[in-house]
């Protein structure tokens, strides 16, 4: 499926896998990525840190992002951004999808 230069839906790109995550990189740079993602109810990504910012806007549905130990409600519409070197984890209240995008310099 060709992307460049074609409008899209982005809930349209990746479908829900019941009991699965499921990505699709939009954009793959030395600079940054732009990755899709669909997490099923109770599914999320577990605490981390990366040297740099990410920014991620919620497509659909509702999660839990925690960054440094505080939680915080992110729906449909919504974007937090992540800072760098700080711990973060994201789980699904219910099924949502996200959009991440990380610029690495």
């Amino acid at each position: 499926m060709e992307l460049i230069g074609t409008a899209r839906t982005m809930n349209d790109l990746v479908a829900y896998n019941d009991g699965s995550v499921v990505s699709k990189t939009l954009i793959d740079k030395k600079v940054g990525t732009v990755t899709l993602f669909s997490f099923d109810a109770g599914q999320g990504l577990s605490e981390h840190t990366v040297p740099y910012d990410a920014f991620v806007q919620v497509v659909d549905g509702e999660a839990e992002v925690t960054i440094a130990g505080t939680p915080h409600a992110v729906s449909a519409g919504q974007f937090i951004i992540m800072p760098a070197n700080q711990p973060h984890s994201l789980k699904a209240v219910q099924r949502f999808k996200m959009l991440l995008v990380m610029i690495r310099s």
